[in-house]
Protein backbone atom coordinates (compact mmCIF):
# COMPACT_ATOMS: atom_id res chain seq x y z
CA UNK A 1 0.00 0.00 0.00
CA UNK A 2 1.17 3.47 -1.27
CA UNK A 3 2.00 5.67 2.08
CA UNK A 4 0.31 9.17 1.65
CA UNK A 5 -1.24 9.21 -1.93
CA UNK A 6 -3.02 12.38 -0.36
CA UNK A 7 -0.16 14.12 0.40
CA UNK A 8 0.17 15.49 -3.71
CA UNK A 9 -3.55 16.78 -4.17
CA UNK A 10 -4.91 19.76 -2.47
CA UNK A 11 -8.48 19.05 -3.09
CA UNK A 12 -8.59 18.38 -6.98
CA UNK A 13 -5.45 20.65 -7.71
CA UNK A 14 -1.68 18.57 -7.58
CA UNK A 15 0.47 19.77 -5.38
CA UNK A 16 4.09 19.81 -3.87
CA UNK A 17 3.82 18.03 -0.27
CA UNK A 18 5.07 21.42 1.36
CA UNK A 19 2.78 23.48 -0.67
CA UNK A 20 -0.77 21.34 0.25
CA UNK A 21 0.47 22.00 4.13
CA UNK A 22 0.95 25.49 3.46
CA UNK A 23 -2.60 26.49 1.35
CA UNK A 24 -4.59 24.32 4.10
CA UNK A 25 -3.53 26.18 6.60
CA UNK A 26 -4.12 29.67 4.08
CA UNK A 27 -7.83 27.88 4.10
CA UNK A 28 -8.76 27.31 7.72
CA UNK A 29 -6.73 30.83 8.13
CA UNK A 30 -9.42 32.49 5.95
CA UNK A 31 -12.54 30.63 7.02
CA UNK A 32 -11.94 30.90 11.18
CA UNK A 33 -14.27 33.60 11.78
CA UNK A 34 -17.28 31.85 10.35
CA UNK A 35 -16.38 28.40 10.51
CA UNK A 36 -19.72 27.60 12.78
CA UNK A 37 -21.84 29.11 10.91
CA UNK A 38 -20.91 27.90 8.01
CA UNK A 39 -21.30 24.24 9.11
CA UNK A 40 -24.53 24.92 10.70
CA UNK A 41 -25.62 26.43 6.96
CA UNK A 42 -23.74 23.64 4.66
CA UNK A 43 -25.18 20.09 7.21
CA UNK A 44 -28.37 22.02 8.28
CA UNK A 45 -27.42 21.54 12.12
CA UNK A 46 -26.68 17.53 11.35
CA UNK A 47 -23.05 18.42 12.37
CA UNK A 48 -24.07 19.08 16.00
CA UNK A 49 -25.90 15.42 15.71
CA UNK A 50 -23.26 13.46 14.81
CA UNK A 51 -20.31 15.52 17.17
CA UNK A 52 -23.06 14.56 19.81
CA UNK A 53 -22.63 10.72 18.85
CA UNK A 54 -18.98 10.96 18.76
CA UNK A 55 -18.65 12.52 22.14
CA UNK A 56 -20.85 9.62 23.56
CA UNK A 57 -18.71 7.35 21.83
CA UNK A 58 -15.51 8.47 23.49
CA UNK A 59 -17.23 9.16 26.69
CA UNK A 60 -14.18 10.15 28.66
CA UNK A 61 -13.93 9.27 32.50
CA UNK A 62 -12.47 11.82 34.85
CA UNK A 63 -8.75 12.08 35.34
CA UNK A 64 -9.01 11.41 31.73
CA UNK A 65 -6.40 12.72 28.90
CA UNK A 66 -7.87 13.93 25.78
CA UNK A 67 -6.10 15.12 22.86
CA UNK A 68 -7.98 16.61 20.02
CA UNK A 69 -6.23 17.22 17.20
CA UNK A 70 -7.80 20.03 14.16
CA UNK A 71 -10.01 20.76 16.94
CA UNK A 72 -10.10 24.45 15.49
CA UNK A 73 -13.19 25.74 17.61
CA UNK A 74 -13.39 23.84 20.38
CA UNK A 75 -16.28 21.97 19.71
CA UNK A 76 -15.38 18.44 20.57
CA UNK A 77 -13.12 19.09 23.03
CA UNK A 78 -16.36 21.70 24.92
CA UNK A 79 -18.16 18.47 24.77
CA UNK A 80 -15.51 16.08 25.89
CA UNK A 81 -15.09 18.17 28.80
CA UNK A 82 -18.78 18.49 29.48
CA UNK A 83 -19.40 14.56 29.02
CA UNK A 84 -16.84 13.96 31.71
CA UNK A 85 -18.44 16.48 34.14
CA UNK A 86 -15.54 19.14 33.68
CA UNK A 87 -13.23 16.44 35.34
CA UNK A 88 -11.53 15.04 31.96
CA UNK A 89 -8.61 17.20 31.15
CA UNK A 90 -8.92 18.14 26.80
CA UNK A 91 -5.70 19.27 25.02
CA UNK A 92 -6.27 20.75 21.59
CA UNK A 93 -3.89 20.82 19.17
CA UNK A 94 -4.71 22.48 15.76
CA UNK A 95 -2.45 24.22 12.61
CA UNK A 96 -4.21 27.48 12.54
CA UNK A 97 -3.35 30.16 14.81
CA UNK A 98 -7.14 31.85 14.36
CA UNK A 99 -9.27 28.65 14.36
CA UNK A 100 -7.27 27.97 18.20
CA UNK A 101 -7.91 31.93 19.22
CA UNK A 102 -11.54 31.51 18.25
CA UNK A 103 -11.51 28.24 20.36
CA UNK A 104 -9.71 30.27 23.09
CA UNK A 105 -12.46 32.80 22.68
CA UNK A 106 -15.09 30.87 23.34
CA UNK A 107 -14.12 28.96 26.28
CA UNK A 108 -13.83 32.28 27.67
CA UNK A 109 -17.32 33.19 27.24
CA UNK A 110 -18.14 29.38 28.22
CA UNK A 111 -16.22 30.84 31.57
CA UNK A 112 -13.82 27.53 30.62
CA UNK A 113 -10.87 28.78 32.34
CA UNK A 114 -9.01 25.44 33.50
CA UNK A 115 -9.59 22.04 31.80
CA UNK A 116 -8.71 22.93 28.80
CA UNK A 117 -5.46 23.51 26.92
CA UNK A 118 -4.90 24.84 23.48
CA UNK A 119 -1.93 24.29 21.35
CA UNK A 120 -0.39 25.17 17.92
CA UNK A 121 1.02 21.99 15.99
CA UNK A 122 0.61 19.82 13.05
CA UNK A 123 -1.23 16.43 13.45
CA UNK A 124 1.74 15.07 11.35
CA UNK A 125 4.52 15.74 14.29
CA UNK A 126 2.64 16.35 17.28
CA UNK A 127 4.12 18.52 20.27
CA UNK A 128 3.60 15.55 23.13
CA UNK A 129 5.19 12.68 24.46
CA UNK A 130 4.75 8.90 23.65
CA UNK A 131 1.97 7.55 25.88
CA UNK A 132 0.48 10.46 26.63
CA UNK A 133 -3.31 10.38 25.90
CA UNK A 134 -6.23 8.36 26.94
CA UNK A 135 -8.02 9.68 23.84
CA UNK A 136 -7.08 11.14 20.41
CA UNK A 137 -10.00 12.86 18.58
CA UNK A 138 -10.09 14.35 15.49
CA UNK A 139 -13.13 15.34 13.94
CA UNK A 140 -13.69 16.51 10.11
CA UNK A 141 -9.87 17.20 10.71
CA UNK A 142 -8.38 14.20 9.21
CA UNK A 143 -8.45 14.64 5.32
CA UNK A 144 -6.95 18.01 5.90
CA UNK A 145 -3.64 16.62 6.32
CA UNK A 146 -1.33 16.14 4.18
CA UNK A 147 0.27 13.05 5.05
CA UNK A 148 -2.24 10.87 6.77
CA UNK A 149 -0.23 7.86 7.44
CA UNK A 150 2.06 9.79 9.38
CA UNK A 151 -0.63 11.86 11.38
CA UNK A 152 -2.27 8.25 12.31
CA UNK A 153 1.22 7.09 13.29
CA UNK A 154 1.57 10.13 15.32
CA UNK A 155 -1.83 8.98 16.95
CA UNK A 156 -0.74 5.67 17.86
CA UNK A 157 2.89 7.16 19.40
CA UNK A 158 1.17 9.33 21.63
CA UNK A 159 -1.65 6.88 22.87
CA UNK A 160 -0.84 5.14 26.51
CA UNK A 161 -1.24 1.53 26.10
CA UNK A 162 -5.18 0.62 25.90
CA UNK A 163 -5.71 4.19 24.74
CA UNK A 164 -8.05 4.28 21.80
CA UNK A 165 -8.59 6.66 18.61
CA UNK A 166 -11.53 8.23 17.37
CA UNK A 167 -11.88 9.93 13.94
CA UNK A 168 -14.98 12.02 12.74
CA UNK A 169 -15.10 12.25 8.81
CA UNK A 170 -16.96 12.80 5.69
CA UNK A 171 -16.91 9.44 4.19
CA UNK A 172 -18.82 7.51 0.81
CA UNK A 173 -22.64 7.21 0.54
CA UNK A 174 -23.86 3.92 0.68
CA UNK A 175 -26.57 4.34 -1.24
CA UNK A 176 -26.23 5.24 -5.06
CA UNK A 177 -29.23 7.84 -5.34
CA UNK A 178 -28.10 9.55 -2.51
CA UNK A 179 -24.87 10.11 -3.85
CA UNK A 180 -25.57 11.90 -6.69
CA UNK A 181 -27.68 13.91 -4.57
CA UNK A 182 -25.08 14.78 -2.44
CA UNK A 183 -22.56 15.22 -4.91
CA UNK A 184 -25.14 17.69 -6.95
CA UNK A 185 -25.32 19.64 -4.00
CA UNK A 186 -21.47 19.22 -2.61
CA UNK A 187 -20.71 21.32 -5.74
CA UNK A 188 -23.05 23.35 -6.91
CA UNK A 189 -24.29 24.62 -3.96
CA UNK A 190 -21.49 24.64 -0.93
CA UNK A 191 -19.22 27.05 -2.92
CA UNK A 192 -22.04 28.92 -3.59
CA UNK A 193 -22.65 29.36 0.41
CA UNK A 194 -18.81 30.18 1.08
CA UNK A 195 -19.08 33.16 -1.65
CA UNK A 196 -22.45 34.11 0.01
CA UNK A 197 -21.86 33.83 3.76
CA UNK A 198 -17.97 33.55 4.41
CA UNK A 199 -17.19 35.88 0.66
CA UNK A 200 -14.71 32.68 0.42
CA UNK A 201 -16.05 30.40 -2.51
CA UNK A 202 -12.42 28.88 -3.38
CA UNK A 203 -11.98 27.68 0.27
CA UNK A 204 -15.21 25.91 0.31
CA UNK A 205 -14.88 24.47 -2.84
CA UNK A 206 -11.62 23.04 -2.09
CA UNK A 207 -13.15 21.82 1.49
CA UNK A 208 -15.71 19.60 -1.24
CA UNK A 209 -13.50 18.21 -3.25
CA UNK A 210 -11.00 17.05 0.01
CA UNK A 211 -14.24 15.03 0.70
CA UNK A 212 -13.70 12.59 -1.94
CA UNK A 213 -10.27 12.87 -2.27
CA UNK A 214 -10.56 11.18 1.23
CA UNK A 215 -10.05 7.22 1.76
CA UNK A 216 -13.46 5.79 1.62
CA UNK A 217 -14.33 3.07 5.22
CA UNK A 218 -12.78 0.07 4.28
CA UNK A 219 -9.58 2.10 2.76
CA UNK A 220 -9.14 3.77 6.22
CA UNK A 221 -9.98 1.24 8.57
CA UNK A 222 -6.88 -0.78 6.39
CA UNK A 223 -4.67 2.37 6.53
CA UNK A 224 -5.52 2.16 10.41
CA UNK A 225 -4.52 -1.15 10.83
CA UNK A 226 -1.36 -0.53 9.19
CA UNK A 227 -0.72 2.41 11.55
CA UNK A 228 -0.29 -0.49 14.08
CA UNK A 229 -4.39 0.32 15.69
CA UNK A 230 -5.94 -3.34 16.98
CA UNK A 231 -9.56 -3.85 16.05
CA UNK A 232 -10.07 -0.76 13.53
CA UNK A 233 -13.86 -0.88 13.06
CA UNK A 234 -16.48 2.20 11.34
CA UNK A 235 -20.18 3.10 11.66
CA UNK A 236 -21.37 4.94 9.18
CA UNK A 237 -23.52 8.01 10.21
CA UNK A 238 -26.61 9.37 7.72
CA UNK A 239 -26.32 6.31 5.15
CA UNK A 240 -22.07 6.77 4.89
CA UNK A 241 -22.03 10.65 4.42
CA UNK A 242 -20.01 10.40 7.82
CA UNK A 243 -18.51 7.39 9.47
CA UNK A 244 -16.63 7.47 12.76
CA UNK A 245 -13.51 5.43 12.59
CA UNK A 246 -11.85 4.13 15.93
CA UNK A 247 -9.06 2.18 16.82
CA UNK A 248 -7.18 0.37 19.65
CA UNK A 249 -3.46 1.27 21.14
CA UNK A 250 -3.14 -2.57 22.79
Amino acid sequence: MTLNPESRWFGNQPVEEDEKTRLVHGVFTNVAAKYDLMNDVMSGGLHRLWKRRFIKTVRPKAGQQCLDVAGGTGDIAFGLFEESCRKAHVTVCDLTPSMVEVGRDRAINKGIIKGIDWTVGNAEDLPFEDNSFDHYTIAFGLRNVTRIDNALHEAYRVLKPGGRFYCLEFSQPVVPMLEKIYDAYSFHIIPKMGQLIAQDKESYQYLVESIRQFPNQEKLKMRLQSAGFSKPAYTDFTFGIVALHQGLKA
